[in-house]
């Protein structure tokens, strides 16, 4: 089956789409406020510092703002820190285009893998990124919430998953 993806575009965020990232962060991990007990990492993250340090990327469709993706690089990694879809455009594969970006930028900072962490109760974000061929490397604790750290090797390098702990 082939999913038919309406025309998008991906930009970098400016200072005054910080009420749209902040908007569109909060409507997608308010659900999981009841799930986990508090609210998730990523409701608590400075998106003025984010958007000013060049790591927020804002997903258009339809002429108006439906995701946020931050991308920090590091040094052996590209951390996909956070990605978020307006909950009226889930299931569209709106997804799936963020994380193929975070791929591409990856590789375009020369990157030979993506990491990130999630909570261990989004269990829907587990299966997307187990699916997506990134594998856990270890669980911890950490600000209070139980994450789960995942990483996924992008071939091209021909580095080994095994090299990441």
């Amino acid at each position: 089956m082939t999913i038919q993806i309406p025309a998008t575009s991906i930009r970098r965020a400016q200072p005054s789409d910080l009420g749209t990232v902040q908007s569109i962060v909060t409507d997608a991990y308010t659900p999981y406020i009841a799930r986990i007990g508090r609210k998730p990492g990523p409701m608590l993250d400075d998106y003025a510092g984010l958007i000013e340090a060049n790591q927020v990327h804002v997903l258009e469709q339809d002429g108006g703002a439906v995701g946020v993706l931050v991308l920090i690089p590091e040094a052996s990694a590209l951390l996909l820190d956070n990605v978020a879809i307006r909950p009226d455009r889930h299931g569209r594969g709106l997804g799936r285009v963020l994380l193929d970006f975070a791929e591409a930028e990856a590789r375009r900072h020369g990157l030979p893998a993506i990491r990130l962490y999630t909570h261990e109760m989004m269990t829907e974000n587990l299966a997307i990124y187990r699916a997506r061929g990134y594998r856990e490397t270890h669980r911890a604790t950490e600000k209070g919430l139980a994450r789960v750290f995942m990483v996924k090797a992008l071939e091209e390098h021909g580095w080994q998953s095994a090299c990441i702990n």
